[in-house]
């Protein structure tokens, strides 16, 4: 054979867009479509995915993209707020607001003469959501689901050596969910060009089996040959480690595919002396697959993986490599301050490290198939996942939607089972029987796919009916009244907890208060709201339960508990919706970390009510806690296991602290101090460089200080940001569940003392200047950020 390289190119097709709303209702401010009943009848007919189509009124933009997250904030004409709007944040989304709910996007392209003869496809990882694709005048296809990956095949509708265009239509009138899910194609856009015979989508897979000091590899894959001759083919892996060495290879006798036909192959190779993939020690690996005839390499691809074990047991919980190992985890939605549910790569792995810092090793993607990118993160920054499917059904449509989720992502060391669907209470219920039937599908399918892993349902019942009879592993939603008794009774079911919890509070604030719609880190006032405690001690008690899931990590738009209108977003997160933590986050640090933890709450800035009892709260993993006020000692408790320290304190100004100490000794101290009014503004920064790829992005938090240098707790000065250079401010927040700031703006308040701006990288090299400034005499701050030169992702 002829060495040479592939003829796979996978181009990021993210830049240069155009955008414009249409219309939901009216064919003449949506361009035209549908206005007729023949629309669809003639091939080539769409004028709006023509080269040279008039977009006057579009605008320029970049994918990933959310166009809900720029909407105004709505009621209904009652004042009031419905249930939809409510769950899904107030945005003008639905068959009410066709003006605002139907998004469209179209950019021109070339593709080059010798692309002639190659099978090229347009790909999307996800759009949210009734996505109807055009090319060229003619219609592709359609996508009615917000969250699974899809594809078409452009070969054939492509001018080669010319310009060419494509128009895509997304409608979200119809969610997917009861929760914020945003608007438009959010996720990346990819175009495939391959040799005609060539690799099928995401079949290359690798399983491993661990045998004493060596991994087990099976090895499969499969190729399509849209050739008109037959090609006699053969595949070659070769396995490397996290370094690039090669540990391994392997290879299959040669076969023919005939024209138009697929053809599996397999094969088995060994690794010697594996790296075992887990929290705290990611070890990943490459297998790239290579097909070949006599004369060149036609296709290939690079498929990651990791090499471990996972097992669920019925009586002592998870295991990871056949070590016990509880999952210490939290359930999160998709979308974040300032950007809705568009992030940057940079930021998936911002907020997974967030998690982290709070002893997390695991995160439930609720309620629906996860981006790639977030993902990778996972499997590259060592936490655990649970994929989750968004609709249980045994339906052609629901069994497809599960099978692009677990084909996907069945490589993934991360993920460490699957789940078919959340809370379905009907099926479980009333329907039990129809719940029981299509549960056992999915299962079926899962099993079929990926036999190496179990699958589970989050349930919100006592799990004795229903879906659950189909399931591997038990999943308890709440009700902390079942998983005793349903352990008793089915001893050889493993049992998780894959959500739990439901704590809400808003950060910064001290005191449950309806009118300003705001919860007390003192725990909440609803019945089901118990604190992280109730929850973990619960699960952390029991030798056979694995472990679980809090709801939620983040904070997110949508689904204002317990409150609604002016509130806009939840208050369950552990932290807020810009990655501020909670008091609630250093319960978790504490007991979800070996290292010593130290968290003394509320701050000690109490204008106005001195001489009030006010609650003062320790969370710590130490063995007891001093308390001390202005230089007096006001008694030292033990800490209770999984628990904390409380004291009512008469505030006066001044300094509270808390000693912690361990085998007698004090060992680390807090301390809360008054402060005075705002002198100066400051910035910082997750990461002082970043590259300049036009993708990447810095976390930037504001805040005030007094005039020694302090942070102020309770400041609520509008910040406005200014970003110049090489970068460009992509959108800011505050974690305030009741602003109704877009985060699209320049202009952000500071909510209890903090607020952030998302910086992006816009290709330059340099350097890109930020600075914040607020009306009055406090004193500006201005930040600097290297953006340093990287390797370009190949795009068009």
């Amino acid at each position: 054979m002829v060495p040479g390289r592939s003829k796979r190119e996978q181009l990021l097709f993210d830049r240069g867009w155009q955008f414009a709303l249409g219309h939901g209702s009216d064919p003449a401010r949506d361009f035209g479509f549908g206005f007729g009943q023949a629309g669809f009848s003639k091939t080539g007919d769409f004028d709006f995915a023509q080269v040279g189509f008039d977009v006057k009124g579009w605008r320029s933009l970049d994918l990933p993209h959310d166009w809900a997250v720029e909407l105004p904030f709505v009621r209904d004409e009652q004042g009031s707020g419905d249930n939809q709007l409510r769950s899904h944040g107030f945005k003008p989304l639905g068959r009410r607001y066709p003006e605002t709910s139907v998004g469209w996007y179209r950019r021109e392209f070339e593709i080059p003469a010798h692309d002639r003869g190659r099978r090229i496809w347009i790909e999307f990882d996800g759009a949210f959501r009734d996505a109807i694709v055009f090319v060229n005048g003619c219609f592709i296809g359609r996508h009615g689901d917000g969250y699974t990956s899809f594809r078409f095949d452009l070969t054939d509708f492509l001018r080669y050596g010319a310009s060419n265009a494509i128009a895509v239509r997304v409608d979200a009138s119809y969610g997917d969910g009861w929760f914020y899910e945003g608007a438009g194609i959010y996720r990346h856009v990819w175009l495939l060009k391959t040799d005609a015979v060539h690799l099928t989508r995401w079949d290359s897979v690798v399983r491993t089996t661990l045998s004493h000091d060596a991994a087990e590899l099976a090895l499969s894959a499969s190729v399509e040959n849209h050739s008109q001759q037959p090609v006699a083919a053969r595949l070659r892996w070769i396995v490397r480690d996290g370094s690039g060495t090669t540990v391994a290879t392997a290879s299959t006798p040669v076969r023919s595919v005939a024209p138009g036909a697929q053809c599996a192959f397999q094969a088995a190779t060994v690794i010697r002396n594996p790296e075992l993939w887990a929290p705290g020690h990611p070890a990943l690996y490459t297998a790239t697959v290579r097909v070949e005839d006599d004369t060149a390499i036609l296709d290939d691809e690079v498929v990651t993986f990791g090499v471990r074990t996972t097992r669920f047991t019925a009586d002592k919980g998870f295991f990871l490599n056949d070590r016990p190992l509880k999952i210490q985890g939290m359930c999160n939605h998709q979308d974040h301050a300032g950007v809705g549910v568009a992030l940057p790569d940079r930021l998936q792995a911002f907020r997974l490290e967030v998690m982290q810092r709070m002893g997390c090793n695991a995160i439930r993607s609720a309620h629906n198939m996860p981006t790639p990118e977030l993902v990778e993160a996972c499997d590259r920054m060592g936490l655990m996942l649970v994929p989750e499917a968004r609709w249980m059904s045994a339906s052609q449509e629901g069994l497809a939607q599960l099978e692009t989720m677990v084909r996907r992502y069945r490589n993934a060391p991360s993920v460490i089972l699957w789940s078919i669907g959340n809370e379905e209470n009907t099926l479980q219920g009333k329907s039990a029987v129809l719940g029981a039937q299509i549960a056992q599908t999915m299962v079926t399918s899962c099993h079929a796919l990926d036999p190496t892993r179990m699958v589970t349902a989050a349930v919100n019942a006592d799990n004795e009916t229903g879906p659950s009879a189909a399931v591997d592993v038990i999943g308890f939603n709440y009700h902390r009244e079942f998983p005793d008794a349903f352990h008793a009774r089915h001893p050889g079911r493993p049992v998780i907890a894959t959500e739990d919890a439901s704590d809400v509070a808003t950060r910064g604030e001290y005191a449950f208060d309806k009118n300003r719609n705001v919860v007390s880190n003192f725990d909440g006032k609803e019945p089901w709201d118990k604190s992280p405690e109730h929850w973990w001690q619960f699960y952390a008690g029991r030798d056979w339960a694995a472990g679980g899931f809090a709801w939620t990590g983040f904070d997110y738009r949508g689904e204002p508990s317990p409150f609604g209108w002016p509130s806009v977003s939840s208050n369950f997160g552990v932290v807020d919706l810009c990655g501020f933590p909670k008091d609630y986050f250093h319960y978790y640090r504490a007991w979800w970390n070996a290292s010593p933890a130290l968290h003394l709450f509320p701050h000690w800035t109490w204008p106005g009510r001195e001489g009030e009892q006010m609650p003062v709260w320790v969370y710590s993993n130490l063995d007891e806690i001093e308390l001390v006020l202005n230089g007096t000692s006001l008694g030292i408790k033990r800490v209770p296991h999984l628990g904390h320290v409380a004291w009512s304190v008469a505030y006066e100004p001044g300094v509270i602290e808390a000693r912690g100490r361990r085998g007698g000794k004090t060992i680390m101290v807090e301390r809360r101090v008054t402060t005075g009014p705002a002198r100066s503004l400051r910035l910082t920064c997750d990461r002082s460089s970043i590259s300049a790829d036009g993708e990447d992005v810095t976390v930037i938090t504001a805040e005030c200080l007094d005039h020694r240098g302090r942070h102020i707790d309770i400041a609520q000065d509008v910040i406005h940001f200014r970003v110049s250079g090489a970068g460009t401010l992509l959108g800011t927040g505050n974690g305030d569940p009741n602003s109704h700031n877009s985060g699209k703006q320049s202009d952000q308040a500071l909510f209890n003392g903090l607020a952030q701006a998302i910086v992006q990288s816009n290709g330059a090299r340099g350097s890109i200047v930020v600075e914040a400034s607020t009306p009055g005499a406090i004193l500006p701050a201005r930040l600097g950020v290297r953006t340093v030169p990287a390797r370009l992702r190949p795009q068009l």
